[in-house]
């Protein structure tokens, strides 16, 4: 199961081609999809699926990483500025 806190919040970059939507929707979506395939071994046995999970960690990662890098852009400017 995705985890519910990025559903709501992810932007739907479907209607884009796939070179210009974002390396989290991209990982995001193929996760969702695994987790959908009927066939798939963790959907009929009802487990979660380690890889759609790890998809998900790694778009949760980078999505960290780039508020940080926001955060820092900010504080740097912030002090460029008071100066």
């Amino acid at each position: 199961m995705p985890p519910a806190h990025w559903a709501s919040n992810m932007k739907d970059e479907s209607h884009l081609p796939v070179a210009e939507q974002s390396l989290v929707y991209r990982l995001r979506k193929r996760a969702e999809i695994r987790r959908q395939i009927p066939g798939r071994l963790s959907v009929t046995e009802g487990k979660p699926d380690r890889i759609a999970n790890l998809l998900d960690e790694a778009a949760d990662e980078l999505e960290s990483l780039k508020m940080q890098v926001i955060a820092l852009k900010t504080l740097l400017d912030i002090e460029r500025n008071m100066k």
